[in-house]
C-alpha cells in the first residue's frame, strides 16, 4: 500500500521474475547491431545470429554491415543509406536483403541511428533489423493480383503502343520487330513469325521469329503452295483453329502444329490497304502467330488483328521507301569516300588492295581485283573462299571480252557479281564480288555496283599511268647519275647510295660522282641543284659532266670550282647549286678538298672520333654576293680512313636544329666505324632518314688505303655475313692473298660467324660479333669472337657440318671459351 492509502502501482506491475537486460537484448524480437562509423560490426544480438546462421566470432570485428548485404543492397547502402545517415543521423524502414551464412537471402527492414560524440564526431551506428519475409510475401500476392487485373488493360495498351512504334519505326527491320512482338502480349500468343515479300528475288523471306523452329531455311518462292505464300498471294486473313482444318486447307502446317502442340494458327497478311481495295492494296508480308490449344478469337479481336495488319503494311511500305533513300545516301557516301581513299594512294597495287578492303565486308563477303598488268594479273583477294574456279574463270573471260557486267539472273540466290573495270574506252580488268548468302536483293544495287566499278577503273588507270610516269622519271634520273664508278684498285673503295624523295614523279637534283683524274689521283664529288623536276635533273647532269671536264692533273679543287662558276654564268638553272669536291693522292693518301656552299665532309680515321672538314668553304656556285674566290685545303689521312660526302636531305629536319643533325650523323658514323663498307651508306640513310622522306638523299663513302689489321664488329644477323664477306674479300685482295687461300678464309669465317649467330645468340638478337683478321708473310689469321651463351653447343658444332668445313678449309682451328667464345683460324698463304 502507498502512504496515501491507495494501491502501490509499482508493486502491481512488477513481474514475478526479474527481467535480465542482457537477455532482453540478446533475444529481442528484432536483430540489433552496433557498428563503427565505417560499418564494422562491434556488437550483435542472438536474434540476428539465429536468423542469419552466423557465429558471433564471424561478424564482430571482422565484417562490415554492408558486407552482409546483397549486391544491390551494397549499392543502395553506398548511394542512399550512408549519405542519409550522415545527414539525418537516423534512417527508418529501409529494405535490404541480408545474405545469410548458407547463402540464402533474408528480406529485412532496417532502422539505424548515428551516435555522435561531444564534439559532434561520429562514434557508432545502432541498427535494428526486422524480418520482412511475411511482408514481402504479402506484397508479392498483392502485386500478382494487380497484375492479373491489369492484363486486359495492357492488351489494349500494347496495341496502342504497337501502332505508335510502327509510326516511329524508320526502317523495315524496326517495323518487322515491332509487329513480331505484338501478338504475344496483345492476344496471348505463344510464338510469332514474320515473313516479308522480296519482289526483286520473287521470294518470301523468313525475317524473324520467336519460334526456334523457324529459321533462315524457311524462305520460299512466292509461287510456293505453302500456307504463308498462299496468304500473301490472296491477301486474306486466315485462322486455322484445329489440326482437322489444317489438314483440309494448309497441309504444310500439320507437322509443325502437331510437333509444337499448337492447335490454333493465325496467318495475317500485312497489306498497304483494306483487302477489298483491288487497286491500291499490296501485300508486303505475312505475320503468323499461334496459340496452345484451340483459341477462338472474337469478332472484336479479329477486327483488331486486321487493323494491325493494315497498320503494319502501311508502316512497312513507308519504311521501305525510307530504307531505299537511306541506302542510296549510303551508296553515295561510300562512292565518295572510296574514291577519296583511292586517290590518297599513288601505287596501282596499293589502290587495288584498298578497293578490296573497302568492299569487304561492307558490300561483299569476298572480293577480287584482276588486272591485265603485273606478273600474274591477280593483285589481291580478300574475305571468304572464292566461288567455283571454273565458273569464275568463265565469267571473267566473258566480262573482259564484252565489257558488260555479269549479275545473277532474277530469282537466283545472291552469288558472284563480275564487273568490268574500264577507263578511256578500254577494259583494264575485272572486279569480282560475292554477296552474302542471306543478302536480299534491293532496287538500284546493280546501278550502284556499276558506278563503283567505273570509278574504280578510272582510279586504277590513273595509278597505272602514275607508275608509268614514275618509272620514266626514275629511269631518267638513273641515267643522269654517275655511271660505272672506279673499282678494283686495292688502294681505295667507293660506295654510294641514292634515295629519291616522297614526291615520286619529281626527279631531284642531288648527285654523286667518282672518277680517276690520273692513275694515282681520285676525284669524288657530291652536289645539290636547287629545285626539283626535269630542269633540276638535267642541270645536275650538266654539272656532273662539267666537273669531269674541268678536273685535271694539276688543277685542284679551288680552280675546278672557279671553272664551275664560269660555267654557271652561262647555265642559269645551275646558279646557287652546292658542291663538295675532293681529290685524293692515292700514293700519299693526301686529301685536298673544297666546298661551294655544301655541307662539310665527314672523315673517320682508324683512331679517334669522326671530324667534320670545315676548312676551304665558300659560297654556292654562281653566287653574286660576297667574295667569289675559291680556296682549298689539304690534309693527310691514315690508311683505313673513311670519307663521307652527303646532301642536306640526310640531316636537315624542320623539327630540330641542324647542329643536332650533325651530331646524330657523327654518332651513327662512328658507331659503324668497324662495319663493312658495303651497305654502310644505306644503313646510315635508313637510320637517319627512313623510307618516307620528302627530300632526296645522296651519299658517297670513300675508304682510303689498306688496313694492316682488319677489325669489324657486326650485329648477330645473317644478312651481315654477306657484307662482311665482301669487306673481307677486298681486304685480302689488297694484301695480295692468293685466290685459293682467300676463298678458304672467306668460307671458314662465314661458317664461324654463322655458328655464333645460331648458337651463341639464339636468344639475343642484339648481340655483336667481333672479327679480327691479320696477314703475315706466311699465313692469314682470323678470330671470330662472341659473348653469347652456347649452352654446350660447341660440342654439337664440333660434330656438325659447320666445323668440318672450317677444319677442311683452315690449317689450324682453336676454341677459347674463357670469355665468351673465340674461334681462331689460321691458313698458310700462297703468293697471288
Amino acid at each position: 500500500m502507498s502512504d496515501s492509502g491507495g494501491p502501490d502501482v509499482t508493486q502491481e506491475l512488477r513481474l514475478p521474475w526479474d527481467e535480465d537486460p542482457d537477455d532482453l537484448y540478446e533475444h529481442a524480437p528484432c536483430g540489433y547491431l552496433t557498428t563503427l562509423p565505417d560499418g564494422t560490426v562491434v556488437k550483435v544480438n542472438q536474434t540476428f545470429l539465429t536468423w542469419t546462421g552466423y557465429q558471433r566470432a564471424d561478424l564482430v570485428g571482422h565484417r562490415r554491415f554492408r558486407d552482409l548485404l546483397s549486391s544491390g543492397g551494397q549499392i543502395y547502402y553506398e548511394t542512399h543509406y550512408a549519405p542519409l545517415l550522415r545527414i539525418q543521423n537516423e534512417v527508418h524502414e529501409l529494405a535490404f536483403d541480408v545474405v545469410c551464412a548458407d547463402g540464402r537471402t533474408l528480406p529485412t527492414l532496417v532502422n539505424s541511428m548515428l551516435a555522435r560524440g561531444p564534439e559532434g564526431e561520429p562514434r557508432a551506428i545502432r541498427t535494428m533489423v526486422f524480418d520482412a519475409t511475411e511482408r514481402r510475401g504479402y506484397e508479392k500476392e498483392l502485386l500478382f493480383a494487380r497484375k492479373r487485373a491489369e492484363d486486359s488493360e495492357r492488351r489494349i495498351q500494347v496495341l496502342q503502343q504497337v501502332v505508335a512504334d510502327l509510326a516511329a519505326a524508320p526502317t523495315e527491320a524496326e517495323v518487322a520487330e515491332a509487329v513480331l512482338r505484338a501478338p504475344e502480349p496483345a492476344f496471348g500468343a505463344v510464338s510469332s513469325s514474320i515473313y516479308l515479300v522480296d519482289a526483286e528475288r520473287d521470294t518470301i523471306v523468313a525475317v524473324s521469329s520467336t519460334d526456334p523452329a523457324t529459321g533462315d531455311g524457311d524462305d520460299m518462292p512466292r509461287s510456293s503452295p505453302r500456307a504463308v505464300a498462299r496468304v500473301a498471294e490472296r491477301g486474306d486473313l486466315h485462322v486455322v483453329g484445329s489440326l482437322t482444318e489444317a489438314k483440309e486447307h494448309f497441309p504444310d502446317l500439320v507437322d509443325s502444329m502437331r510437333r509444337s502442340g499448337r492447335n490454333t494458327v493465325v496467318l495475317l497478311p500485312l497489306t498497304t490497304g483494306p483487302a477489298d481495295d483491288q487497286l491500291g492494296a499490296q501485300t508486303l508480308g505475312v505475320l503468323a502467330f499461334s496459340f496452345t490449344g484451340e483459341r477462338r478469337l472474337s469478332d472484336h479481336e479479329l477486327r483488331v488483328v486486321r487493323l494491325l495488319g493494315q497498320h503494319a503494311g502501311q508502316a512497312l511500305d513507308r519504311a521501305r521507301l525510307y530504307d531505299d533513300l537511306r541506302r542510296r545516301e549510303g551508296w553515295a557516301t561510300f562512292l565518295a569516300e572510296t574514291t577519296r581513299s583511292l586517290d590518297e594512294l599513288h601505287r596501282l597495287l596499293a589502290r587495288a588492295r584498298r578497293l578490296v578492303d573497302a568492299m569487304v565486308p561492307e558490300i561483299a563477303v569476298w572480293a577480287s581485283v584482276r588486272l591485265s598488268v603485273g606478273p600474274d594479273g591477280v593483285l589481291e583477294e580478300a574475305g571468304t573462299a572464292a566461288p567455283d574456279g571454273d565458273q569464275l574463270a568463265d565469267a571473267l573471260a566473258r566480262v573482259t571480252a564484252s565489257g558488260r557486267p555479269l549479275f545473277p539472273a532474277p530469282g537466283e540466290a545472291p552469288g558472284c557479281v563480275v564487273l568490268p573495270l574500264t577507263a578511256r574506252g578500254r577494259v583494264l580488268g575485272t572486279l569480282s564480288l560475292r554477296m552474302a548468302p542471306d543478302r536480299r536483293g534491293v532496287a538500284g544495287e546493280q546501278h550502284f555496283l556499276t558506278e563503283l566499278a567505273d570509278r574504280a577503273g578510272l582510279a586504277l588507270e590513273n595509278a597505272r599511268l602514275y607508275e608509268q610516269e614514275r618509272q620514266i622519271a626514275r629511269t631518267l634520273q638513273r641515267s643522269l647519275l654517275a655511271g660505272r664508278l672506279p673499282s678494283g684498285d686495292a688502294r681505295f673503295a667507293v660506295e654510294t647510295y641514292y634515295q629519291a624523295g616522297a614526291q615520286d614523279l619529281e626527279v631531284g637534283g642531288d648527285w654523286f660522282d667518282a672518277f680517276l683524274i690520273t692513275g694515282d689521283r681520285l676525284a669524288v664529288a657530291v652536289g645539290d641543284v636547287v629545285g626539283r623536276g626535269i630542269d633540276a635533273a638535267t642541270t645536275m647532269g650538266q654539272l656532273r659532266s662539267a666537273i669531269r671536264a674541268l678536273a685535271g692533273e694539276g688543277v685542284g679543287p679551288a680552280r675546278m670550282l672557279e671553272g664551275l662558276d664560269r660555267f654557271v654564268d652561262r647555265v642559269e638553272s645551275a646558279r646557287m647549286a652546292t658542291v663538295a669536291y675532293a681529290e685524293v693522292d692515292l700514293a700519299t693518301c693526301e686529301l685536298t678538298y673544297a666546298c661551294a656552299g655544301h655541307l662539310p665532309p665527314l672523315v673517320q680515321e682508324p683512331a679517334g672520333s669522326p671530324e667534320f672538314l670545315l676548312d676551304a668553304r665558300s659560297a654556292a656556285l654562281g653566287s653574286r654576293a660576297g667574295d667569289r674566290r675559291r680556296t682549298e685545303h689539304t690534309r693527310t689521312l691514315a690508311a683505313g680512313s673513311r670519307l663521307l660526302l652527303y646532301t642536306d636531305g640526310l640531316i636537315e629536319r624542320r623539327t630540330r636544329p641542324i647542329d643536332k643533325g650533325f651530331e646524330v650523323l657523327a654518332r651513327e658514323f662512328a658507331r659503324r666505324r668497324d662495319a663493312p663498307l658495303q651497305g654502310l651508306s644505306a644503313a646510315l640513310a635508313d637510320t637517319l632518314v627512313g623510307r618516307d622522306h620528302a627530300d632526296d638523299v645522296c651519299l658517297l663513302c670513300l675508304t682510303l688505303g689498306t688496313e694492316e689489321r682488319m677489325e669489324r664488329s657486326i650485329g648477330a644477323e645473317r644478312m651481315q655475313i654477306a657484307l662482311l664477306r665482301a669487306d673481307l674479300r677486298a681486304w685480302l685482295v689488297s694484301h695480295g692473298v692468293g685466290p685459293e687461300t682467300r676463298d678458304a678464309v672467306l668460307l671458314a669465317c662465314s661458317e664461324a660467324v654463322a655458328n655464333s649467330i645460331e648458337h651463341g645468340y639464339r636468344d639475343d638478337p642484339f648481340g655483336t660479333i667481333d672479327v679480327v683478321a691479320t696477314v703475315t708473310e706466311d699465313a692469314v689469321e682470323v678470330k671470330v669472337t662472341d659473348r653469347g651463351t652456347w649452352r654446350g653447343a660447341v660440342t654439337d658444332v664440333a660434330r656438325g657440318r659447320g666445323l668440318q668445313l672450317i677444319r677442311q678449309s683452315m690449317d689450324q682451328v682453336l676454341f677459347d671459351r674463357s670469355d665468351g667464345t673465340t674461334v681462331t683460324m689460321r691458313r698458310a698463304r700462297e703468293a697471288e
